[in-house]
C-alpha cells in the first residue's frame, strides 16, 4: 500500500456480486449448476467475455450469455437461460456482498487508507452499500468511505474518465497517479481509470486475464500484502 494515496473502487464483482442466493434458484431450472463459488466464478467468466468482444457497457448480452454456460447449462438451452437471467438481473440485484473484500475494505479502512467507490449503476448503489453493510459515507454498520459515485446520479459513466473527477473532488490534493481504481472489466475499469490518469488494477480471481499487461489481483486482501 506504500505504492498507493487513496484506492477507489468498483462495486460489482469488486464490493458485491449479482446475489447467487437469488439466480441459483432461478438457473437451476435450465439445468445449471448450483452453488455459491460455481456463480462467483460465472460473474468472472461472464465479465471476460463481456471485455472480450467489446461490449459497451449497456450491452449486457455476451454476460449473459456466458454466465449461464460457465454453469454448464447444455448449449440448447443457453438461449433461454440468458433471457431469464437478463430479465432478473436488475441493478437491485447487485447486492451480495464478496466476504473476503468486506474484510479486506475494513483493514484498509482501519489502516487509514482513503477509499471511495465509483461504480456503473442505476442510481441504487450507494444504498445497496449500505444495507449490504459493505461501506457507507460516514460513519455506519460498514467501512466509511468518502463518496460513492454512481453513474446514474452524476450523469456520466465509465470508461468516460469525467466520473472520476466527482470522487477527486473529495482527494483535494492527493496526484491521480496514486490512486489505485480497482474494477472487474477491462473496458470499463481499466480502461476508464487509464484514461483518468489511475492506476488501474483488475480483480481477476481466477487468471481470465493471465496474458494482461495492467495490474491484476487475485482478491481485494491482496492490496494488504
Amino acid at each position: 500500500m506504500s505504492r498507493f494515496d487513496a484506492v477507489w473502487l468498483d462495486a460489482g464483482g469488486v464490493l458485491v456480486l449479482p446475489d447467487p442466493t437469488v439466480l441459483g434458484p432461478l438457473l437451476a431450472y435450465y439445468g445449471a449448476a448450483a452453488g455459491i463459488e460455481r456463480h462467483r466464478r460465472a460473474h468472472y467468466a461472464a465479465m471476460a467475455a463481456k471485455s472480450a468482444q467489446g461490449a459497451e457497457e449497456r450491452d449486457w448480452r455476451q454476460y449473459d450469455e456466458a454466465y449461464v454456460r460457465s454453469l454448464d447449462v447444455s448449449e440448447e438451452l443457453v438461449d433461454e437461460a440468458s433471457r431469464a437471467l437478463g430479465r432478473v438481473r436488475i441493478a437491485d440485484l447487485w447486492r451480495w456482498p464478496i466476504p473476503e473484500s468486506v474484510d479486506a475494505l475494513r483493514a484498509l479502512g482501519s489502516g487509514g487508507v482513503p477509499l471511495a467507490v465509483v461504480s456503473n449503476a442505476s442510481g441504487q448503489v450507494e444504498r445497496s452499500l449500505l444495507l449490504s453493510r459493505v461501506c457507507q459515507v460516514g460513519p455506519g454498520p460498514g467501512t466509511p468511505v468518502r463518496c460513492v459515485i454512481d453513474s446514474h446520479v452524476v450523469g456520466v459513466a465509465k470508461p468516460d474518465p469525467a466520473i472520476f473527477d466527482f470522487a477527486a473532488a473529495h482527494f483535494v490534493g492527493v496526484d491521480r497517479r496514486r490512486i489505485a481504481y480497482v474494477g472487474d472489466s477491462v473496458m470499463m475499469d481499466v480502461g476508464g481509470a487509464v484514461a483518468a490518469d489511475l492506476h488501474p488494477i483488475l480483480i481477476d480471481p481466477y487468471d481470465d486475464h493471465a496474458d494482461a499487461t495492467f495490474e491484476r489481483i487475485h482478491s481485494l486482501a491482496d492490496l494488504l500484502a
